[in-house]
């Protein structure tokens, strides 16, 4: 802490004490010149509490564009039809004074495609606490809402926290993990907070950001992305518009999704879906490489190679694409190093 904030620190405490006995007396000349002294400070300073709560106000929740930039171009790879969506979906939502409605993003791929790194990435580029911002909160559907039997109580819970936090931060950002394992039944029960509406029950959700992150889709997006290889074509190549209508159409009719026929798609309420392509090797050595970085000054291409080998790789011929994407890089890299 800085020696203004301490000061400044020192200071509340001060004002806000109960002490009702003076320690000893003071003359009138003093205590009003103190008086005058700390109404100019508190003056100076009249959001003294939001330096050391986090609150919903600028000093706590204001978006960097450039920073999103930069972490999607350095740190998320092989992505590039995810980054260029994210990018200009967040920056034209964030921009907006009057959304008309929510940002609903859906990001679907296989397991360690980036999805919730993904959306890590968002929120510590819009809230200075980041993923431990008191406005940003997590679902898992199997540790949340594991039991079906239940949903009905589950889709009262869940309206009530989401339009709770909304009335306290309209900046709010909820992250749904394993949307393929929820209900349908569940997932329409947050339809009205992510529709057009001005207000619902007092409460406008406009500013909110719902982000929902699933499995499903992603052998949809393999077998293109592995049809673009067998073509020899680059997996740059690959177009939002190659993808986004498979992907659409197979969680909603996929039976076992939890996007199965939901009005949330049927109602095209969601603003963007995105697909994370299957990593290849190169991909996982950056990964490595990235994550070798944040631990030591100088990372070593040799260990990077050695633990992307390690992993599990298909088709089994040609060993292309990551099974697990970087999901399980950092358990064999502490092995490794």
């Amino acid at each position: 802490m800085t020696p203004k904030k301490r000061h400044m620190l020192l200071l509340l405490m001060l004002v806000c004490s109960g002490t009702t006995e003076a320690l000893e007396p003071i003359s009138t000349t003093i205590a009003v010149g103190m008086a005058a002294t700390l109404t100019a400070f508190l003056a100076s300073y009249p959001n003294i509490f939001n330096y050391f709560h986090e609150c919903c106000r600028p000093e706590w929740i204001s978006f960097n564009r450039t920073g999103l930039e930069v972490d999607l171009e350095n740190k998320l790879f092989g992505q590039h039809i995810a980054s260029r969506i994210i990018l200009k979906a967040v920056t034209g939502f964030m921009s907006n004074d009057n959304p008309k409605k929510p940002l609903v993003l859906s990001l679907h791929g296989w397991t360690g495609t980036g999805k919730n790194f993904v959306s890590k990435l968002i929120a510590e580029n819009i809230y200075k606490e980041g993923m431990h911002s008191s406005f940003v909160h997590v679902f898992t559907s199997t540790l949340h809402f594991p039991h079906p039997s239940q949903n009905h109580i589950y889709k009262s819970q869940l309206q009530q926290w989401i339009k709770g936090n909304v009335s306290n931060c309209e900046r709010s950002m909820f992250i749904f993990d394993e949307m393929d394992k929820m209900h349908p039944g569940l997932i329409d029960s947050i339809k009205p907070y992510l529709d057009y509406y001005d207000k619902l029950e007092g409460v406008s959700f406009r500013k909110a950001i719902f982000i929902f992150l699933s499995n499903a889709g992603g052998d949809k997006i393999v077998q293109k992305t592995l049809e673009f290889w067998k073509a020899g074509r680059s997996r740059k190549e690959i177009e939002l518009k190659d993808l986004e209508t498979l992907v659409t159409l197979s969680v909603f009719n996929d039976d076992q999704s939890g996007f199965f026929h939901t009005s949330l798609i049927d109602k095209n309420l969601v603003d963007f879906f995105v697909p994370l392509l299957p990593l290849e090797y190169r991909h996982v050595v950056q990964c490595v490489l990235a994550e070798m970085k944040a631990r030591q000054p100088q990372p070593d291409k040799d260990v990077a190679d050695k633990v992307a080998k390690d992993l599990v790789y298909f088709p089994k011929s040609e060993r292309i694409f990551s099974v697990k994407g970087c999901k399980t890089i950092f358990s064999k890299l502490d092995y490794y190093t």
